[in-house]
C-alpha cells in the first residue's frame, strides 16, 4: 500500500513531516477558518467580505487607496492598504468587479476596508491551517486529497473517514465537537500503530520448543500467579509455533518475572537457551536462581572475569554484555533482562550471535511497567505480556517528608538498624552542585558515617559498585547511592529507602526504587523527601498507588507521552490528538480495526 502520493506534491508531504495522507492532511485540522460568504453588514475590527467595482486608485508614498461600490450593502466604501508593494496596484484595475476580502473599520462615523485583497470565490469557509507550508499550497493539498474516497482507500472506516472530511470542509465555523475529537484521535492512533505493525519483520524458525512445563510447576514450592501462568501459557504457544517469537514480558516490581524468565527455558527444550543481563549481580541473581530451580540443567555463568572456553555442553547460558564478545553456540530461545538496559543494537547482535540458518525466539523482560494502553498500542509491533499481579501482598508506608520531619527520620533509621534491617538513602547526585538545592552523595557521607556503623556508598560511575552493592548485602545497614540501584538487585533485609529531592524523579523511577524494599514480605517504608513547600499533587498521587501500572500511567499523566517508533517513550509528547492515559478505549477500537479481515490486504 503506497502512503504517500508518487507525484510532485511528495515534496511537500516530507516536509510536513507526513507518513500518509492521513498523518499529513487529516490530522492537520484547521486552525480557523476565513468566511468567505459575502457580508449582509458590517462589524468594526472584524473581516468582511465584498462583492464591488473599483471606481478609482489613488496612490501615495505610504498608501493606496481604492474606492470600491460594494454591491452587496449598496454603498461606497474606502479601501486602504499601508506601504503598498508595486505589484499591488495591478491587483486593482478601474472598473472591474471582483470579490474581496479585508478587515472592516469604522473610524470617525466612516468606514474603511483595510488590506483588501482580491479572492477568487465567495460563498464557503475556508479553512486556515498553521503549517510550514503556506497556505495556499496547504489548501490545494486538502482539496486534492482529503475525500471520503482516499481516507477510506488509506484504510479508515468509513464514518472516520466522513467526520474528518467534514472537518476540512465544514458548513459552519463551530469549534471541534467530542465526536469529531474521536474521529482525529481514532485516525492518529490508527497511522501510528499501522506504521509500527509495518515495521514488524518475521523471521521462520525450525527451533520448536517442547519442554514439559506442566511437570516443571508441580516441583516449585510455591504456586505460580495467575499472570505468571497466562504469560507462561503465551510464550508456549510462541515457541511451538513456526515464526521465530517477538515479545516483550513486562512485570510489575516483585511479580515474579524470574520464574517466568525460568519457565521459558523449560519449555524451549531440548534446545539451548540464552539469557543477558545488564550487571554481573543481576547475572549471578538469576544464576543462582537457575542452579536452584532447573537442578537438571547444566547451566553456565559467563561475565569478563569468565575464562573463554567452549560453551556447547551447557543447555542454559546467562551472562551479561561480555556474551557479546564470545562465540556462542546456537540457541533456539535468546531472552534480554531489563531490556531498556541495552541498546537497540546490542539486543539485536546478541539474537545474530545465535543464528544458524534459523531464526532463534526472541523475549525481552522488563521490570518497568507501563500503561495497559501503552502495551496495547506496542502490541502493533512486538506481542506484549503484563504480568500485574504479585506473589504476596507487599506491605510499604510511603510518606512525604522534609526538614522538619528529619529527627523522626534518624528515629527510625536506628530502630531498623537495631532490627538488623537495612536502609537505602538515595541522593541526586554525587558531587556538589550549585543549581541543585539538595546536598549530593559527598556532602551527605561524612554525616552518616559519623552517626552510624557500616555504611557503604556507590553510584553510577563507581567502577566498584557491583563489589560495593555485593557487600553491603551481606554487611551493611546503610547504603548511600544515586538511582544505580533502581533495578534488580536482591537486597533481603531492606526495609527503608528515603529518597532526596524526590520531586525530580520521574514516578515510574521512584516506583522502582521503592521496590527495592520488603522484598521479603517485611514491612516497608519509602520516604519522599523534598525541599519544596506546598501541596505535591505528583508525589501525594505516587503515595497513594502501590501498583506499578496505575503508576506508569499517572507518569503519563504527569510528563506526556513519547515516541514507540523512535524509541523514546517519555521524552516529550507524540501525539497530537490522542492520549494514552486516558484513550485506552479509542485504542481497543483501533486495534479491533487493524485486526480486522477488511485490512489484510491493506496492512502487511
Amino acid at each position: 500500500m503506497p502512503l504517500l502520493p508518487n507525484n510532485d506534491d511528495a515534496e511537500k508531504f516530507h516536509r510536513l513531516g507526513a507518513g500518509s495522507v492521513v498523518t499529513a492532511l487529516s490530522l492537520i485540522a484547521p486552525a480557523s477558518f476565513e468566511d468567505r460568504r459575502l457580508s449582509s453588514h458590517l462589524t468594526h475590527n472584524a473581516s468582511c467580505v465584498l462583492d464591488a467595482t473599483v471606481e478609482s486608485v489613488v496612490r501615495t508614498s505610504k498608501t493606496l487607496k481604492i474606492t470600491f461600490f460594494a454591491h452587496n450593502l449598496d454603498e461606497r466604501i474606502e479601501g486602504v492598504i499601508f506601504h503598498p508593494q508595486p505589484y499591488m496596484i495591478h491587483q486593482f484595475p478601474t472598473h472591474q468587479r471582483a470579490f474581496f476580502s479585508a478587515k472592516a473599520m469604522l473610524e470617525q462615523g466612516r468606514w474603511q476596508i483595510i488590506h483588501p485583497v482580491k479572492i477568487p470565490a465567495v460563498g464557503s469557509l475556508v479553512p486556515v491551517y498553521k503549517t510550514t507550508l503556506r497556505v495556499d499550497v496547504m489548501r490545494r493539498l486538502i482539496e486534492k486529497h482529503i475525500t471520503i474516497e482516499a481516507l477510506i482507500a488509506d484504510g479508515l472506516p468509513q464514518n472516520i473517514a466522513q467526520v474528518l472530511h467534514d472537518i476540512h470542509f465544514p458548513k459552519s465555523p463551530m469549534p471541534l465537537s467530542e465526536y469529531q475529537l474521536h474521529a482525529l484521535k481514532f485516525a492518529e492512533l490508527f497511522d501510528y500503530m499501522r506504521r509500527l505493525r509495518l515495521k514488524r519483520r518475521f523471521h521462520p524458525t525450525h527451533y520448536k520448543g517442547s519442554g514439559e512445563i506442566e511437570a516443571w510447576s508441580k516441583t516449585l514450592p510455591f504456586t505460580l500467579t495467575d499472570d505468571q501462568k497466562k504469560a507462561i501459557e503465551e510464550i508456549k504457544a510462541d515457541l511451538s509455533g513456526e515464526v521465530a517469537a517477538r515479545r516483550m514480558i513486562v512485570g510489575d516490581v516483585g511479580s515474579g518475572k524470574t520464574m517466568v524468565i525460568l519457565a521459558s527455558v523449560v519449555l524451549m527444550r531440548p534446545y539451548r537457551s540464552l539469557l543477558m543481563a545488564p550487571t554481573t549481580i543481576l547475572a549471578a541473581q538469576l544464576y543462582e536462581e537457575a542452579q536452584k530451580f532447573l537442578p537438571d540443567l547444566r547451566i553456565a555463568l559467563v561475565t569478563n572475569a569468565t575464562k573463554k572456553g567452549s560453551l556447547e555442553e551447557f543447555d542454559f547460558i546467562i551472562g551479561t554484555h561480555a556474551l557479546l564478545h564470545r562465540d556462542l553456540p546456537s540457541a533456539g530461545l535468546v531472552m534480554v533482562d531489563e531490556q531498556h538496559r541495552f541498546g537497540t543494537a546490542q539486543r539485536h547482535a546478541l539474537s545474530k550471535l545465535t543464528e544458524n540458518n534459523s531464526a532463534p525466539h526472541f523475549l525481552q523482560f522488563s521490570a518497568t511497567p507501563i500503561p495497559r494502553t501503552l502495551a496495547m498500542i506496542e502490541s502493533a509491533h512486538i506481542d506484549v505480556s503484563l504480568i500485574v499481579q504479585t506473589p504476596f501482598t507487599k506491605n510499604i508506608a510511603t510518606k512525604i517528608i522534609h526538614k522538619t520531619d528529619f529527627s523522626v527520620l534518624l528515629e527510625h533509621i536506628r530502630s531498623e538498624i537495631a532490627q538488623n534491617h537495612q536502609v537505602l538513602l538515595v541522593y541526586p547526585l554525587v558531587e556538589q552542585s550549585e543549581s541543585i538545592n539538595y546536598q549530593s552523595i559527598d556532602e551527605a557521607r561524612g554525616f552518616w558515617e559519623k552517626k552510624f556503623e557500616n555504611v557503604y556508598v556507590t553510584h553510577g560511575k563507581d567502577k566498584e559498585k557491583e563489589a560495593v552493592l555485593r557487600e553491603f548485602r551481606d554487611n551493611g545497614s546503610i547504603l548511600i547511592a544515586t538511582t544505580v540501584v533502581e533495578v534488580g538487585i536482591s537486597l533481603p533485609r531492606l526495609t527503608t529507602v528515603i529518597i532526596v529531592g524526590a520531586e525530580r524523579l520521574g514516578l515510574s523511577t521512584l516506583h522502582q526504587l521503592r521496590g527495592r524494599v520488603s522484598r521479603t514480605g517485611l514491612q516497608g517504608y519509602c520516604y519522599l523527601y523534598t525541599n519544596t513547600s506546598g501541596k505535591n499533587e505528583r508525589l501525594e498521587s505516587f503515595s497513594r498507588c502501590m501498583s506499578g501500572f496505575e503508576i506508569a500511567a499517572l507518569d503519563l499523566k504527569f510528563r506526556s507521552s513519547g515516541d514507540l517508533l523512535e524509541g523514546s517513550i517519555q521524552s516529550g509528547k507524540k501525539f497530537r490528538w490522542a492520549d494514552i492515559g486516558e484513550d485506552e478505549e479509542i485504542v481497543k477500537e483501533v486495534k479491533m480495526w487493524l485486526d480486522s479481515p477488511s485490512l489484510s490486504d491493506l496492512i502487511r
